[in-house]
C-alpha cells in the first residue's frame, strides 16, 4: 500500500530469517475490516501510513526451512515483547511494544514469503484449509470477546453487525450454551448469513421490529463501528447487562446516548485484538464445532490484489481471501 487506495504488487528482496525465525511461504491471507481502514483512510487511528507497507494478517503458509519444514500453519500477527508486565500478566493483547503484521511499520502477510518468530507459527491440521487457517486469526477475535463478557450458559446475546467477527461471535455464543441470540445487520445477505450462523432473529437496522429486541439481551457485541449500531446494542442490552464494543470506527471517535446506558447501569468492554487463542480456535475448527470455511466467500490471486480490496470495501460477501501462493 502506498497511499490511500493504492495497492501495488511490487518486486522486493526475499527476507532473512532473524534469531528465532523461520521461513514462512504465505498461501492465504484474509483480508479484515481494519485492513479496509488502512485502504480507506491511510491508518487506524493515530497509526498512519509512514512508508508503503504489505497489508494483511489473517494469515496462513507453509513454513520453508528448519526442523519444521513442510508444516502447514496459521500464523499470529502479533509479535509481543513477551518481557514486559502486561505480557508477563497474560496480556500479550495489551503489550505496549507489540508488532503487528501489517500495521505501522511492520510488513504483513500479502507478500510470498515472510520471516516470521517460530513460536507463532501454530500447526493446522488436515481438515483446515489454508484459507480456513486465516481465519482462526478473526475467530480469536471474536473468541476473546466472548471471554471478556463471559455470557452464561442460558443467556440471551445479541450481535450488531454480522460481518465475519459478527458471524463468527453468533455461532461461539451457540457453543457457549446461549439460549437465544438475536442480530441486526443492514444488508441482506449478510442477514441471510447470520439465521445460517445459528441466529433466531435478525432484524435490519431500519426495521420497525427491530425494537422487539430492547432490553432482551445479557450481553450485546457491538461488531459495526457506527454510532448507530453501539447505540443498538446499547437498547438491545438488559438493565445491568454487558456491551462489547469490538468495531472500529472511521474517524476514531464513538459516541453513544449517555443517559440510556447510564440508567441501564451498563458495563462497558472494549476489545484490544486476543490473546492466546490458536490452540482454542484451531480446536474448534478441527472439530466442526464452528465453520470457518463457509466464511470464505471470494477469493483472489495476489496479483489482483488490488480488486480484493475493492470487493472487501464494497462488502459484496462475507470473507474476501488472497491466496498468494
Amino acid at each position: 500500500m502506498f497511499g490511500i487506495g493504492d495497492i501495488r504488487v511490487v518486486e522486493e528482496e526475499p527476507p532473512r530469517p532473524g534469531p528465532g525465525e523461520c521461513l514462512v511461504r504465505v498461501t492465504a491471507v484474509g483480508l479484515c475490516g481494519s485492513d479496509l481502514h488502512w485502504f480507506g483512510e491511510g491508518g487506524i487511528g493515530d497509526a498512519v501510513l509512514e512508508r508503503p507497507l504489505a497489508l494483511g494478517h489473517e494469515m496462513a503458509g507453509v513454513i520453508l526451512d528448519g526442523p519444521r519444514a513442510g508444516q502447514r500453519v496459521a500464523i499470529d500477527p502479533a509479535i509481543a515483547c513477551r518481557t514486559c508486565a502486561y505480557c508477563l500478566r497474560g496480556h500479550p493483547n495489551l503489550c505496549l511494544r507489540l508488532h503487528f503484521a501489517g500495521h505501522g511499520r511492520t510488513d504483513g502477510g500479502l507478500r510470498e514469503v515472510i520471516a516470521w518468530p517460530e513460536h507463532l507459527l501454530h500447526p493446522l491440521p488436515d481438515s483446515v484449509s489454508d484459507a480456513g487457517g486465516a481465519v482462526l486469526e478473526p475467530l480469536g477475535v471474536a473468541l476473546h470477546g466472548l471471554d471478556l463478557a463471559h455470557p452464561r450458559v442460558g443467556a440471551t446475546v445479541a450481535v450488531v453487525g454480522c460481518g465475519p467477527i459478527g458471524l463468527l461471535t453468533i455461532r461461539l455464543a451457540r457453543v457457549a450454551g446461549a439460549a437465544r441470540v438475536v442480530a441486526v445487520e443492514p444488508r441482506a445477505h449478510r442477514r441471510a448469513a447470520a439465521v445460517a450462523a445459528g441466529a433466531d432473529a435478525v432484524y435490519a437496522p431500519s426495521d420497525p421490529d427491530v425494537a422487539a429486541i430492547d432490553g432482551v439481551a445479557d450481553v450485546a457485541f457491538e461488531i459495526a463501528g457506527t454510532d448507530a449500531a453501539v447505540e443498538g446494542a446499547i437498547r438491545a442490552c438488559r438493565p445491568g447487562g454487558k456491551v462489547v464494543l469490538a468495531g472500529i470506527p472511521d474517524d476514531d471517535r464513538t459516541s453513544f446516548p449517555a443517559s440510556l446506558a447510564r440508567r441501564k447501569g451498563l458495563t462497558l468492554i472494549l476489545v484490544r485484538r486476543m490473546q492466546e487463542m490458536y490452540h482454542r480456535t484451531t480446536a474448534l475448527a478441527a472439530s466442526g464445532a464452528i465453520d470457518v470455511e463457509s466464511l470464505v466467500t471470494a477469493r483472489y490471486p495476489l496479483e489482483r490484489a488490488a480488486e480484493a480490496f475493492a470487493a472487501a470495501t464494497a462488502r459484496e460477501g462475507l470473507k474476501t481471501v488472497v491466496e498468494v501462493s
